[in-house]
């Protein structure tokens, strides 16, 4: 059984944006959240269940105004799914023990690492820097920063 659970306390204590984001499937303003232009190394976890979702190795620059990542560290923490919403088809991303909505993913990454963009709402995420990686409990993913 996974430790990563969709957590009452976590979502509690959300902010109305994360809330919004995480659990109506918003969106936050491009260039106006707190990762899109991040550039400490570390690990974003899922804000509700803490699951690992990406690592700073993986995120890239896409001028879109998100945080833009690669790949996920895991891709069985992530749920992808059709949105046909707001007159577009889409794959949103979802976390998949938190039920989060994150963001999106398009295929207009960088060709030479996979061609996929995850592009992801700031609001959605927990910055874990790589020297809290064991206090936190996520000492495991050490490694993926060596």
């Amino acid at each position: 059984m996974s430790k990563y659970h969709k957590d009452p306390d976590a979502i509690a204590d959300l902010s109305p944006e994360q809330y919004h984001v995480t659990q109506e499937n918003g969106t936050e303003p491009p260039f106006r959240n707190d990762f899109w232009d991040h550039k400490e190394d570390g690990l974003y976890v899922d804000i509700v269940s803490g699951e690992p979702l990406f690592t700073s190795r993986d995120k890239f620059d896409s001028g879109c105004g998100w945080p833009s990542f690669v790949k996920p560290v895991e891709s069985d923490h992530i749920v992808a799914r059709e949105d046909n919403t707001h007159g577009m088809r889409r794959i949103e991303v979802r976390s998949k023990h938190g039920d989060s909505h994150l963001g999106h993913v398009f295929p207009d990454g960088p060709r030479d690492r996979g061609g996929l963009r995850y592009c992801i709402n700031s609001a959605s995420l927990r910055f874990i820097a790589i020297d809290d990686l064991e206090a936190e409990g996520y000492g495991d993913y050490r490694h993926l920063f060596e």
